[in-house]
Protein backbone atom coordinates (compact mmCIF):
# COMPACT_ATOMS: atom_id res chain seq x y z
CA UNK A 1 0.00 0.00 0.00
CA UNK A 2 1.09 4.05 -0.75
CA UNK A 3 1.76 5.88 1.49
CA UNK A 4 -0.27 9.12 1.85
CA UNK A 5 2.36 11.11 -0.17
CA UNK A 6 3.57 9.29 -2.40
CA UNK A 7 -0.21 8.58 -3.53
CA UNK A 8 -0.71 12.26 -3.70
CA UNK A 9 -2.44 13.61 -6.50
CA UNK A 10 -1.30 17.19 -8.32
CA UNK A 11 -3.09 19.24 -10.55
CA UNK A 12 -0.48 22.33 -11.25
CA UNK A 13 0.76 23.98 -14.08
CA UNK A 14 3.50 22.51 -15.51
CA UNK A 15 2.37 19.07 -13.57
CA UNK A 16 -0.58 16.62 -13.16
CA UNK A 17 -0.45 13.25 -11.66
CA UNK A 18 1.15 11.70 -8.09
CA UNK A 19 3.50 13.42 -6.50
CA UNK A 20 6.05 10.56 -6.40
CA UNK A 21 6.29 11.17 -10.19
CA UNK A 22 7.11 15.00 -9.38
CA UNK A 23 9.77 13.35 -7.59
CA UNK A 24 10.74 11.09 -10.16
CA UNK A 25 11.01 13.67 -13.01
CA UNK A 26 12.54 16.06 -10.72
CA UNK A 27 15.21 14.22 -9.33
CA UNK A 28 16.34 13.13 -13.45
CA UNK A 29 16.02 16.69 -14.48
CA UNK A 30 13.52 16.32 -16.42
CA UNK A 31 11.54 19.31 -15.02
CA UNK A 32 12.40 22.66 -14.24
CA UNK A 33 11.95 22.86 -10.83
CA UNK A 34 11.39 26.78 -10.97
CA UNK A 35 8.09 25.48 -12.73
CA UNK A 36 6.43 23.98 -9.76
CA UNK A 37 3.77 25.53 -7.69
CA UNK A 38 5.10 25.11 -4.18
CA UNK A 39 1.74 26.50 -2.55
CA UNK A 40 -0.07 24.28 -4.84
CA UNK A 41 1.45 20.97 -3.12
CA UNK A 42 1.41 22.22 0.33
CA UNK A 43 -2.72 23.27 -0.19
CA UNK A 44 -3.22 19.81 -2.04
CA UNK A 45 -1.74 18.23 1.30
CA UNK A 46 -3.30 20.13 3.68
CA UNK A 47 -6.52 19.33 1.78
CA UNK A 48 -6.16 15.50 2.17
CA UNK A 49 -4.86 15.86 5.73
CA UNK A 50 -8.56 17.43 6.30
CA UNK A 51 -10.08 13.75 4.49
CA UNK A 52 -8.53 12.12 7.35
CA UNK A 53 -10.51 11.71 10.81
CA UNK A 54 -7.08 11.92 12.24
CA UNK A 55 -3.88 13.24 12.23
CA UNK A 56 -1.38 11.25 10.31
CA UNK A 57 2.03 12.13 11.53
CA UNK A 58 4.04 9.89 9.90
CA UNK A 59 2.83 11.19 6.62
CA UNK A 60 3.48 14.39 8.06
CA UNK A 61 6.86 14.23 8.33
CA UNK A 62 7.51 12.43 5.03
CA UNK A 63 6.14 15.32 3.80
CA UNK A 64 7.85 17.68 5.33
CA UNK A 65 11.31 15.76 4.59
CA UNK A 66 10.32 15.44 0.99
CA UNK A 67 9.24 18.80 0.40
CA UNK A 68 12.31 20.32 1.78
CA UNK A 69 13.89 18.58 -0.74
CA UNK A 70 11.98 20.17 -3.01
CA UNK A 71 12.78 23.58 -1.70
CA UNK A 72 16.36 23.06 -2.14
CA UNK A 73 16.18 22.20 -5.90
CA UNK A 74 13.84 24.94 -6.37
CA UNK A 75 16.65 27.41 -4.37
CA UNK A 76 19.63 26.12 -6.27
CA UNK A 77 17.50 26.78 -9.82
CA UNK A 78 16.84 29.98 -9.03
CA UNK A 79 19.92 31.09 -7.30
CA UNK A 80 22.76 29.23 -9.72
CA UNK A 81 24.87 31.37 -8.26
CA UNK A 82 25.31 30.66 -4.72
CA UNK A 83 24.91 27.37 -4.79
CA UNK A 84 28.76 27.29 -4.82
CA UNK A 85 30.43 23.88 -4.60
CA UNK A 86 27.19 21.99 -4.89
CA UNK A 87 26.29 22.89 -8.41
CA UNK A 88 30.22 20.90 -8.95
CA UNK A 89 29.28 17.65 -7.31
CA UNK A 90 29.61 15.20 -10.23
CA UNK A 91 26.86 12.92 -10.76
CA UNK A 92 28.31 10.36 -8.40
CA UNK A 93 28.83 12.36 -5.58
CA UNK A 94 25.63 13.90 -5.85
CA UNK A 95 24.10 10.21 -5.93
CA UNK A 96 26.20 9.55 -2.88
CA UNK A 97 24.05 12.87 -1.05
CA UNK A 98 20.92 11.80 -1.91
CA UNK A 99 21.50 8.53 -0.54
CA UNK A 100 22.95 8.97 2.65
CA UNK A 101 19.72 11.55 2.86
CA UNK A 102 17.46 8.79 2.31
CA UNK A 103 19.40 6.71 4.94
CA UNK A 104 18.98 9.59 7.32
CA UNK A 105 15.35 9.61 6.65
CA UNK A 106 14.64 5.93 6.74
CA UNK A 107 16.35 5.87 10.37
CA UNK A 108 14.28 8.56 11.31
CA UNK A 109 11.21 6.72 10.03
CA UNK A 110 12.62 3.65 12.29
CA UNK A 111 12.62 5.98 15.29
CA UNK A 112 9.49 7.53 14.98
CA UNK A 113 8.21 3.69 14.85
CA UNK A 114 9.85 2.43 17.32
CA UNK A 115 8.55 5.17 19.65
CA UNK A 116 4.67 4.76 18.29
CA UNK A 117 5.30 0.64 19.43
CA UNK A 118 6.67 2.03 23.09
CA UNK A 119 3.80 4.62 23.30
CA UNK A 120 1.63 1.42 21.95
CA UNK A 121 2.63 -0.69 24.67
CA UNK A 122 2.90 1.41 27.79
CA UNK A 123 -0.66 2.41 27.54
CA UNK A 124 -2.47 0.57 29.79
CA UNK A 125 0.17 1.27 32.18
CA UNK A 126 -0.90 4.49 34.83
CA UNK A 127 1.19 5.81 37.52
CA UNK A 128 0.11 7.27 40.64
CA UNK A 129 1.25 11.15 40.94
CA UNK A 130 0.43 10.88 45.02
CA UNK A 131 2.45 9.84 47.73
CA UNK A 132 2.16 6.08 48.52
CA UNK A 133 -1.14 5.19 50.36
CA UNK A 134 1.38 3.14 53.38
CA UNK A 135 3.61 6.30 53.50
CA UNK A 136 3.63 7.36 56.90
CA UNK A 137 1.42 10.27 58.02
CA UNK A 138 3.68 13.11 59.10
CA UNK A 139 1.78 15.04 61.80
CA UNK A 140 2.07 18.66 62.22
CA UNK A 141 4.05 19.22 65.84
CA UNK A 142 3.18 22.27 67.63
CA UNK A 143 5.40 24.20 69.81
CA UNK A 144 3.90 24.32 73.88
CA UNK A 145 1.44 27.81 73.71
CA UNK A 146 1.56 30.07 76.58
CA UNK A 147 -2.24 31.14 77.55
CA UNK A 148 -1.24 34.06 79.55
CA UNK A 149 0.91 35.30 76.33
CA UNK A 150 -1.73 34.77 74.06
CA UNK A 151 -4.28 36.62 76.90
CA UNK A 152 -1.40 39.45 76.28
CA UNK A 153 -1.41 39.71 72.64
CA UNK A 154 -5.24 39.63 72.03
CA UNK A 155 -5.60 42.23 74.79
CA UNK A 156 -3.14 44.69 72.61
CA UNK A 157 -5.15 43.98 69.45
CA UNK A 158 -8.17 44.98 71.01
CA UNK A 159 -7.00 48.44 72.56
CA UNK A 160 -8.75 51.13 70.28
CA UNK A 161 -5.90 52.78 68.35
CA UNK A 162 -5.19 56.53 69.08
CA UNK A 163 -7.34 59.13 67.19
CA UNK A 164 -5.16 61.25 64.42
CA UNK A 165 -4.49 64.69 64.78
CA UNK A 166 -5.43 66.76 61.64
CA UNK A 167 -4.62 69.73 63.24
CA UNK A 168 -2.05 70.28 61.19
CA UNK A 169 -4.40 70.45 58.10
CA UNK A 170 -6.50 73.43 59.73
CA UNK A 171 -6.01 76.63 58.40
CA UNK A 172 -5.47 79.07 60.73
CA UNK A 173 -7.10 82.81 60.55
CA UNK A 174 -5.56 85.77 62.34
CA UNK A 175 -8.04 88.01 64.43
CA UNK A 176 -9.36 90.70 62.12
CA UNK A 177 -8.78 93.35 65.16
CA UNK A 178 -5.25 92.57 65.25
CA UNK A 179 -5.14 94.46 61.44
CA UNK A 180 -7.69 96.71 62.55
CA UNK A 181 -5.46 98.26 65.47
CA UNK A 182 -2.46 97.84 63.58
CA UNK A 183 -4.06 100.03 60.69
CA UNK A 184 -4.93 103.06 63.16
CA UNK A 185 -1.57 102.77 64.61
CA UNK A 186 0.00 103.80 60.94
CA UNK A 187 -2.56 106.39 60.92
CA UNK A 188 -1.73 107.63 63.54
CA UNK A 189 1.81 108.19 63.06
CA UNK A 190 1.32 109.26 59.26
CA UNK A 191 -1.53 110.31 57.32
CA UNK A 192 -1.55 108.18 54.37
CA UNK A 193 -0.11 104.75 53.68
CA UNK A 194 0.36 101.83 50.65
CA UNK A 195 -1.55 98.58 51.96
CA UNK A 196 0.43 96.70 49.13
CA UNK A 197 3.80 97.61 50.72
CA UNK A 198 1.92 97.07 54.83
CA UNK A 199 1.14 93.72 53.73
CA UNK A 200 4.02 92.63 51.65
CA UNK A 201 5.40 88.75 52.87
CA UNK A 202 2.34 87.85 54.53
CA UNK A 203 0.44 84.78 53.73
CA UNK A 204 -2.56 85.09 51.36
CA UNK A 205 -4.92 84.22 54.46
CA UNK A 206 -3.21 86.92 56.23
CA UNK A 207 -3.32 89.72 53.26
CA UNK A 208 -7.01 88.13 53.23
CA UNK A 209 -7.67 88.90 57.21
CA UNK A 210 -6.18 92.67 56.45
CA UNK A 211 -8.27 93.52 53.72
CA UNK A 212 -11.23 92.76 55.99
CA UNK A 213 -10.10 94.58 58.33
CA UNK A 214 -9.86 97.46 55.69
CA UNK A 215 -13.29 97.33 55.31
CA UNK A 216 -13.94 96.99 58.74
CA UNK A 217 -12.41 100.30 59.05
CA UNK A 218 -13.96 102.22 56.26
CA UNK A 219 -17.41 100.90 57.26
CA UNK A 220 -17.20 102.93 60.57
CA UNK A 221 -16.00 105.67 58.81
CA UNK A 222 -12.83 105.84 60.28
CA UNK A 223 -10.22 105.05 56.81
CA UNK A 224 -10.76 106.66 53.24
CA UNK A 225 -9.94 104.38 50.16
CA UNK A 226 -7.99 105.71 46.75
CA UNK A 227 -6.96 103.54 44.07
CA UNK A 228 -5.86 105.11 40.70
CA UNK A 229 -6.59 102.48 38.33
CA UNK A 230 -7.81 98.59 38.33
CA UNK A 231 -5.15 96.24 40.06
CA UNK A 232 -3.69 99.51 41.35
CA UNK A 233 -1.79 100.15 44.84
CA UNK A 234 -4.68 100.78 47.40
CA UNK A 235 -3.65 104.00 48.79
CA UNK A 236 -5.09 104.17 53.02
CA UNK A 237 -6.00 107.73 54.36
CA UNK A 238 -7.46 109.30 57.39
CA UNK A 239 -11.37 110.19 56.55
CA UNK A 240 -11.61 113.33 58.42
CA UNK A 241 -7.78 114.75 56.41
CA UNK A 242 -9.80 113.73 53.44
CA UNK A 243 -13.05 115.80 54.05
CA UNK A 244 -11.63 118.56 55.48
CA UNK A 245 -8.58 119.12 53.30
CA UNK A 246 -8.67 120.11 49.49
CA UNK A 247 -5.33 119.56 48.15
CA UNK A 248 -3.89 120.34 44.02
CA UNK A 249 -2.67 117.67 43.00
CA UNK A 250 0.81 118.81 43.14
CA UNK A 251 0.66 119.23 46.83
CA UNK A 252 -0.89 115.80 47.40
CA UNK A 253 1.29 114.37 44.95
CA UNK A 254 4.53 115.89 47.14
CA UNK A 255 2.64 114.88 50.50
CA UNK A 256 2.51 111.35 49.55
CA UNK A 257 5.86 111.06 48.40
CA UNK A 258 6.81 112.17 51.95
CA UNK A 259 4.34 109.62 53.61
CA UNK A 260 6.24 106.79 51.54
CA UNK A 261 9.65 107.92 52.66
CA UNK A 262 8.66 108.46 56.64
Amino acid sequence: MLSPVHDLDLDLDAFEGPFDLLLTLLLKEELDPAEIDMVGIVVTFVERLTERDELDLDACGEFLILFSGLLELKARGLFPDDAGDLDELEPEEAAEELARRLAEYRRMKEAATWLAERLASERDRFFRLGPAPLAPRVERQLAQQDPAGLATALRALAVEPPSVSVAHMALRFPPVSQFVERFRALLGRRRRFDFDTEVAGLSRIEQAVAFLALLELRKVGEIALSQAAPFAPIRVGRASDEMTTNLSDDEETSQWKIARSA
